[in-house]
């Protein structure tokens, strides 16, 4: 697939990155060469050097023939004239960074494709999305379903207590055959683990299993369910807001702490349900007279991920059940792990999500795919002849990057074994490294 990426910042740096891992043929366009030079010498890609919302410029990279489009650039404006261009250029599909959600309205969706815009990236709204669905469920790391449901990918982190500590993966199968172990993180490594691995406490487990038994997972990980109502969130920045005003159900009180007396003045006007502190919450004053031996969750979203993951850590020291870090340097989400911090956010790897989204989308109707910091999880449907479907599982040679967890059949939701003869049009939850989705989609067509 060709695919040009406008813009070369954190988003899409990453994206070109990761892209150019699953063999893409990949053109990234800035105006930054001191940028480019770094991805251009050590990565499978091209780049130019030229304006990205120019017609010279874009007509150059190839963005007339491309078939997919991607505008990352740190303005909303110019990603929009960007792929205004290049779909009138003749690109077949394009994608556009947005900075606030009047593109996402449902209302605003005929004018945004009049613009030339397939669809949107909007990071803000998306790990607003991942907080909420971790406060509902405090117990996990991760949470990626398929179907509304059918099957969970649910990730785990084991404590020192939990019964399945020192158990083989082959005795964990055979006494639990509702539940399947995808991948294991382990010291800043992400395995696919076979038979005779061991599961070992402090490792962050992904279990598949389906909607009727996902409520045993918890006990059966030696995890305490904690339900989540007061909320303190560090930082008024885009994703705070964009995070209380995600509480449609009104589940959660929230509080902002924020230094800025201008951010919070505009706090109380876009957050009026949202009790609004001004304040260092690095200082553990501040966070006591705001309450934190109180409070069920504490959500760190400063622009600085060390701040974040630290007073994440501070907050546990009070008592607090569920911590949530927002950690845009990617190289610090293991270290974040390994500190036992709750859930960690990243922008650049929701935004990453979306775009493998929309690279299965000419093969599913309703693809999914979660991009990790060194994995990936996607939903590939089946098609008939494929080599996927001609024998039992266990017959097929699957790399050891890779594992097939679970598939959806006729709306139903089931757990892959040996035995399991993938149908045509089965969707199927595929669990693979950094690098391998390629392999992995071409057994599928």
């Amino acid at each position: 697939m060709k695919i040009v990426i406008a813009g070369s910042g954190e988003v899409g740096s990453h994206l070109a990155k990761l892209l150019s891992a699953e063999e893409q043929d990949i053109c990234l366009v800035d105006e930054d060469s001191r940028k480019l030079a770094v991805l251009d010498a050590n990565y499978n890609l091209m780049t130019l050097e030229a304006n990205p919302t120019s017609f010279a410029g874009l007509r150059e990279a190839g963005a007339g023939s491309c078939d997919l489009f991607i505008a990352v650039t740190p303005f909303e404006s110019n990603n929009i004239v960007a792929c205004s261009i290049a779909r009138n250029l003749g690109a077949r599909r394009t994608v556009a960074r947005i900075d606030t959600y009047d593109f996402m309205d449902p209302r605003n969706a005929t004018h945004v494709a009049h613009m030339g815009v397939d669809s949107v990236i909007y990071p803000e709204y998306f790990a607003a999305q991942e907080i909420i669905t971790s406060l509902r469920r405090s117990w996990a790391r991760i949470w990626f379903e398929l179907h509304d449901g059918c099957i969970i990918l649910a990730g785990v982190r084991l404590p020192e207590n939990s019964p399945l500590a020192g158990m083989q993966l082959k005795d964990f199968a055979f006494t639990n055959r509702h539940f399947h172990v995808s991948a294991i993180k382990r010291n800043h490594e992400t395995i696919i683990p076979r038979g005779g691995d061991r599961m070992e406490a402090g490792d962050i487990l992904y279990f598949t299993t389906t909607r009727d038994h996902i409520a045993d997972l918890p006990e059966l990980a030696g995890k305490t369910r904690h339900s989540i109502r007061r909320v303190l969130i560090m930082g008024g920045s885009k994703m705070a807001i964009r995070l209380v005003n995600s509480d449609e159900r009104d589940e959660f009180k929230f509080t902002i702490i924020e230094s800025d007396p201008a951010i919070c003045a505009r706090l109380t006007h876009k957050c009026p349900d949202c009790e609004i502190i001004q304040g260092d919450a690095r200082d553990t004053d501040v966070l006591v007279e705001a309450g934190i031996a109180d409070a069920d969750a504490f959500v760190a979203l400063t622009p600085n991920s060390e701040t974040n993951i630290l007073t994440c850590l501070t907050a546990k020291e009070f008592g607090v059940k569920k911590t949530v870090a927002e950690v845009e340097n990617i190289q610090f989400i293991a270290q974040a792990e390994g500190l036992n911090i709750g859930t960690v956010i990243n922008k650049k790897l929701l935004a990453s999500s979306t775009i493998f989204q929309t690279l299965l989308a000419s093969d599913t109707s309703t693809p999914k795919c979660l991009a990790l910091a060194d994995a990936e999880v996607a939903e590939i449907e089946a098609r008939a002849g494929s080599r996927i479907t001609r024998t039992p599982v266990k017959e097929i040679a699957l790399s050891r990057d890779m594992t097939l967890a679970g598939l959806i059949r006729d709306g139903q939701g089931m757990l892959i074994t040996g035995n399991t003869v993938i149908e045509p049009g089965d969707r199927v939850l595929v669990f693979c490294l950094a690098g391998a989705l390629h392999k992995v989609e071409k057994m599928f067509i």
